[in-house]
């Protein structure tokens, strides 16, 4: 018997360059927030647009290879799994941020600007664990 799935795939663009930073022992950590777009046709017929940004964070090798490889604008494919932190913050109040903890992710833009001639084609990275 299946006990749930969290398993979320977004295909979207950085809204700013990726921060990483380092865990007390020495695990490296990034962050970036990725816009994903949807476009629809309302009932009297007009184009309708709306962004949903996610909160990303990747963690050891993946986190190392983001933070080389992405910047604002880029565009990725991520998947992984949404996790929810709550902490209390210097006002002392409750804080909640919902984040997607990226187990894959594919670059979709060539590397080096497109200016590599030797690119193949989209470049896939996983978080091993």
């Amino acid at each position: 018997m299946a006990h749930g799935l969290n398993k979320v795939m977004v295909i979207g663009h950085l809204g700013r360059d990726p921060e990483m930073r380092f865990t007390s022992g020495g695990r490296p950590v990034a962050a970036f927030s990725v816009a994903a777009a949807r476009q629809w046709t309302d009932s009297e017929g007009e184009r309708q647009e709306e962004t949903e940004w996610f909160h990303v964070v990747t963690w050891g090798g993946l986190a190392e290879l983001c933070k080389k490889r992405l910047h604002k604008g880029s565009q990725v494919y991520v998947e992984g799994r949404l996790q929810t932190r709550c902490w209390e913050g210097a006002d002392n109040e409750r804080h909640y941020r919902t984040e997607l903890v990226a187990q894959e992710l594919i670059f979709l833009d060539k590397p080096n600007g497109g200016s590599d001639p030797d690119y193949q084609g989209a470049y896939g990275a996983r978080e091993a664990f």
